[in-house]
C-alpha cells in the first residue's frame, strides 16, 4: 500500500533549535515547510538544555567591557578541538554568528547573563530561557504559515533517479506518511545520546554515563544519511559532560561548574585526578575511570557566594536546596559527610592552597580557573562544601559531514543532492572537544544558512518531476 504524500517546498526533520531555526527562517523566506517532530512534544534536546549561545561583538559584551573578537573565537575553538575541526564551518559560522544573534533579538530573545565557560578564554557565553526562544521561534514560524506535525518519526529517506534527496517517509500512529520537499530535506534530529546500539559502536564506555538528551535522540538521521554514504567526522570523541548528581533526573538542567568558580575535583579517595579548569566535555571523560564515576566538586564560602539563582552551570542555591550538597565547618567534618578520606582530603586541600599561594607548582598542573582565565583561589573559608557528580550523557557532538552550506556530503566528498543537516546531527564542527554555547548556537546559525541556500534552490525552479514523483512512491 502506498504511503499518504504530503509536498512542502521544505522538509525540517527535528524541533530543537537547530530545525526550528531552519523552519521558521525558511518559512520567513516564503517557503512552504513542514517541521516534523518523532515525539508528542517540540524542542528535543535543546529544551532540556541550559539555554548557552556563543556569540561574539554583542551589546551584551559590550555593555560589560568584555574584550572579545572572531579571531580569539575561531582560536579557542580550534585550540579546544586540537585543530580537528573542520575550518570551513567555523569561518561560516563566524560569518554569521552576529547576524544570527541579531535574528534572535529581534524575534524578542533576551539574553540575561554572558559567562566564561568551558573552552572560552573570554565571556561569550549569552544565556537565555531556551524554552521561550523556542516558543518565539513557533509563534513566528505559525505566522509564517509553517505547518508542523507532531509523532512522525522519519524512518528513510527518499531519492529520485539521479540519486537526489527528494523527501523522507514518516511512521505515525496512522501509519506511514511521506513528505516530498522540492528544495531538499533537512536533518536536525539530533544526537544519540539515547542510543545504545550506537553508543555501543562509537563510544561504549559512555554507556557508563548518565543517560540525558532528548528521548528522541537515538541517532535516527544518522542512520538514514549514513545509509546513503554520508561521511561522519569526530565519532571518536563523544564524551558526557562532567558535572550532575547521580540523581539527577529529567525534569531540568541540573549540571553545575563550580571549577570554574574556584572550586577543586576529587575522587572518593579525596585526590584529585585531573586539571579541572579543562573542558568539561574531557572532564566527563576523565571522571568515569574514578572509582564508581564519581568526582567531588570541594569549595568554600567564597565559591558559595558566587552562587546565581536561575542560571544554570552556576545555580549552587538550587542544587542545596535539593539536597545535593555537602555542608560542614571543617574540612574534616565535610569530608565525612561526604564518605571521603578525612586525612587524604586535608592534604589535597593543604596542597592546592600552596599551589594557589604560588609556594609550590599544582599536582595537576592547574594554572587557571578556565582556559586560562581566572586566578586559583584558596579554599580556605568555612563552610566548606562538597558536590558529588557525573558525567552526563547529554549529547554526542558528532554525525554527518557537511559542508559550509549545511550540505550533507558523502564519504567520497560529493555533496549529497538535497539533503542538509545541523545541529547535533553534524560532525566536523567541534574536533576533540566541545565550547559552551557552539551547539545551540551552531544550530542557530547553519540553520539560518541553511534556510537561505534552500530559499535560492527553490528560487531557481526546480519542481519535483513525474520521475521523482514515481521514485518516491516506488521507496
Amino acid at each position: 500500500m502506498t504511503a499518504p504524500e504530503e509536498v512542502f517546498d521544505l522538509v525540517v526533520v527535528g524541533s530543537g533549535i537547530a530545525g526550528q531555526t531552519t523552519a521558521t527562517a525558511a518559512a520567513e523566506a516564503g517557503l512552504s515547510v513542514v517541521l516534523l517532530e518523532k515525539t508528542d512534544a517540540l524542542g528535543g534536546s535543546s529544551a532540556m538544555s541550559g539555554g548557552w549561545f556563543a556569540f561574539t561583538g554583542t551589546d551584551e559584551q559590550s555593555a560589560k567591557g568584555i574584550e572579545d573578537s572572531p579571531e580569539l573565537f575561531l582560536k579557542d575553538m580550534l585550540d579546544l578541538g586540537l585543530n580537528l575541526n573542520d575550518r570551513a564551518l567555523l569561518e561560516a559560522y563566524l560569518a554569521h554568528q552576529e547576524s544570527t544573534y541579531r535574528w534572535l533579538k529581534a524575534h524578542g530573545v533576551v539574553f540575561r547573563e554572558v559567562e566564561i565557560s568551558s573552552g572560552q578564554s573570554a565571556r561569550r557565553s549569552h544565556n537565555s530561557v531556551i524554552k521561550d526562544v523556542l516558543a518565539l521561534l513557533r509563534d513566528a514560524y505559525a505566522e509564517a504559515g509553517g505547518q508542523t506535525r507532531l509523532e512522525h518519526r522519519a524512518v528513510r529517506l527518499t531519492t529520485d533517479v539521479s540519486e537526489r534527496v527528494t523527501g523522507v517517509v514518516t511512521r505515525t500512529p496512522a501509519g506511514e506518511v511521506a513528505f516530498t520537499g522540492r528544495a531538499g530535506v533537512v536533518l536536525a534530529t539530533g544526537g544519540f545520546s539515547r542510543g545504545t546500539q550506537l553508543l555501543k559502536i562509537f563510544a561504549p564506555e559512555q554507556l557508563a554515563a548518565i543517560p540525558y538528551g532528548g528521548k528522541g535522540n537515538t541517532g535516527d538521521g544518522l542512520r538514514m544519511a549514513w545509509k546513503l554514504g554520508a561521511g561522519m567526522a569526530d565519532m571518536s570523541f563523544v564524551s558526557g559532560t562532567y558535572g550532575s548528581h547521580p540523581e539527577t533526573g529529567e525534569d531540568f538542567h541540573e549540571l553545575l561548574t563550580a571549577y570554574y568558580m574556584g572550586a577543586i575535583i576529587v575522587n572518593k579517595d579525596g585526590r584529585r585526578f585531573t586539571d579541572e579548569s579543562q573542558d568539561y566535555k574531557t572532564l566527563g571523560r576523565v571522571v568515569l575511570g574514578q572509582p564508581e564515576g564519581l568526582g567531588f566538586e570541594v569549595f568554600d564560602a567564597k565559591v558559595r557566594a558566587q552562587s546565581h539563582r536561575g542560571i544554570p552551570l552556576k545555580d549552587i542555591d538550587m542544587v542545596e536546596e535539593l539536597g545535593h550538597l555537602y555542608r560542614a565547618d571543617t574540612l574534616q567534618g565535610l569530608a565525612e559527610a561526604a564518605g571521603l578520606d578525612p586525612a587524604a582530603l586535608r592534604e589535597t586541600v593543604d596542597r592546592y592552597n600552596a599551589a594557589a599561594a604560588g609556594a609550590a607548582e599544582d599536582e595537576v598542573g592547574r594554572t587557571s580557573l578556565c582556559n586560562g582565565v581566572g586566578e586559583l583561589l584558596p579554599i580556605d573559608t568555612p563552610p566548606y562544601y562538597a558536590y558529588p557528580a557525573k558525567s552526563l550523557m547529554t549529547t554526542t557532538y558528532c554525525g554527518t559531514t557537511i559542508n559550509a552550506n549545511g550540505q550533507v556530503v558523502a564519504v567520497d566528498g560529493d555533496v549529497i543532492e538535497g539533503l542538509y543537516a545541523t545541529g547535533e546531527v553534524t560532525g566536523g564542527f567541534h574536533g576533540a572537544a566541545y565550547m559552551t554555547g557552539t551547539s545551540l548556537g551552531k544550530g542557530a546559525v547553519f540553520g539560518r544558512i541553511i534556510a537561505a541556500h534552500a530559499a535560492a534552490r527553490a528560487a531557481e525552479g526546480r519542481p519535483t518531476d513525474r520521475s521523482t514523483r514515481e521514485h518516491v512512491r516506488a521507496s
